[in-house]
């Protein structure tokens, strides 16, 4: 295995002191969680909660103060807005909740943080907000510079809070909003050349933060320096326009390198992006919200391996089923020298052996969707598994060998590319449309 103890130990300036204050555990998105889950030796029991809500993540601020935010699927009808609540961590009853969050009627997953001043931050739609810890209170409110949906929301080593507006092809520059977390004062904005759909990771060196950004044909590096942005010298071409894949999400920064699948966009995104306010419609969308169609292009699914000083590119089709598509990143678990890939539309979950040449090691024959957790203590990696009988499924994995080592049954009857989060008693909790649960092993 290779020794990655630096890798793990990103900076946390920004944030709570807390194994998972943001989505993905921290801004490179390795989704590492440290200790073990050892699915294989134990039975597992499931929380499930319905609620009629979009449930996007659940971040932890100190021990056993945990959040869940997200937004309404107000696709039709009354206007939409966000929520967090603060909830207890083993029964999953609400202790506080927010009031309702003003999201500029954009119906889309935004997310929230515990910030190092204490607060916790959230983003949804076009509108920023600070909230109070315990009761939730607002503290502060923001209306975004840009009146689209925003995706993603980071703190910078300083503290500075970044965002980003969704874009897709052909839709002109996203731009990034760089915000004072206090008062929520807006510090600069940045637009790029072209759009961005994907979230941004961000990384730390010398003093600089250094965002990447996915556009809709190269990926950006925004160097920020004193709490100002500049566009840096590096970038890479992925794509070309109208080429036979589709956008990519977000990348996991691990080994050296950037990690993503492109083939995003897929047909259900494009539906709420190609309107405004995004995601709403004037009758209801049924299945054209779906992931599940045919995707809008030719390509396979592509594992995308970025080197972070370079720039150069080294593209595998995992599974070279034509019409791939996906609507969550990849994760590279460097203790391995293995990459996880999948193709959400077609079916499949592959290992890929990073150490020279990208190479697939092992396939298992499931249908993730998710934003997964990764344990490289144990070597085990969770996802879902979207079933034949249209329900939704944990899966742990062991990350060596593809071998299938536990297998839950949430309950859920949609999937999404939401958020799993590791909690702090061998259990993870699962975000998605309409439900959310905590599956626990013991």
């Amino acid at each position: 295995m290779t020794n990655t103890a630096l890798d793990r130990n990103e900076p946390n300036g920004g944030y709570w002191k807390s194994p998972w204050p943001v989505e993905c555990g921290g801004n490179r998105r390795q989704k590492a969680k440290g200790g073990r889950l050892d699915a294989v030796t134990g039975e597992h029991q499931v929380n499930l909660i319905r609620n009629d809500r979009w449930n996007v993540m659940t971040v932890r601020r100190d021990p056993g103060e945990w959040y869940l935010g997200g937004t309404m699927p107000a696709f039709t009808g009354p206007p939409p807005f966000g929520w967090v609540t603060r909830f207890d961590p083993i029964s999953l009853e609400s202790l506080a909740e927010s009031p309702h969050l003003p999201c500029g009627d954009h119906v889309w997953c935004g997310a929230i943080l515990a910030h190092s001043d204490g607060s916790i931050m959230s983003v949804n739609g076009s509108f920023l907000h600070r909230l109070d810890p315990h009761d939730l209170s607002i503290l502060n409110e923001l209306q975004l510079p840009v009146d689209r949906a925003h995706n993603g929301l980071l703190s910078l080593s300083d503290g500075t809070l970044v965002t980003k507006d969704l874009r897709l092809e052909g839709q002109g520059g996203t731009t990034l909003t760089f915000v004072e977390p206090t008062n929520l004062e807006v510090i600069s904005t940045l637009v790029l050349p072209e759009g961005s759909m994907g979230r941004i990771a961000a990384d730390f060196h010398n003093g600089v933060d250094s965002v990447f950004v996915p556009g809709t044909e190269h990926l950006w590096k925004i160097d920020v320096t004193q709490g100002l942005p500049e566009v840096s010298d590096w970038r890479c071409r992925y794509r070309t326009t109208n080429s036979d894949w589709g956008l990519a999400w977000d990348s996991c920064i691990s080994d050296g390198n950037l990690w993503l699948m492109d083939c995003g966009d897929i047909k259900g995104v494009r539906a709420i992006h190609h309107r405004l306010p995004n995601g709403r419609f004037d009758e209801p969308a049924g299945n054209l919200l779906s992931w599940q169609q045919p995707a809008p292009w030719k390509g396979a699914q592509r594992l995308l391996r970025v080197d972070q000083t370079t720039g150069h590119i080294d593209a595998l089709e995992p599974f070279g089923n034509p019409g791939g598509g996906i609507i969550a990143p990849p994760v590279n678990v460097p203790e391995f020298g293995i990459a996880i890939a999948w193709d959400s539309i077609n079916g499949g979950l592959a290992g890929i052996s990073t150490t020279e040449e990208l190479e697939p090691l092992w396939h298992l024959n499931v249908r993730p969707s998710m934003q997964p957790v990764v344990f490289p203590d144990s070597g085990e990696l969770v996802i879902n598994d979207f079933t034949t009988d249209q329900t939704d499924d944990l899966v742990v994995v062991d990350i060596k060998t593809g071998q299938l080592l536990s297998r839950v049954r949430t309950e859920s009857r949609l999937a999404n590319g939401m958020f799993l989060t590791a909690g702090d008693n061998r259990d993870i909790y699962y975000c998605s449309t309409l439900s959310w649960a905590r599956v626990a092993w013991r």
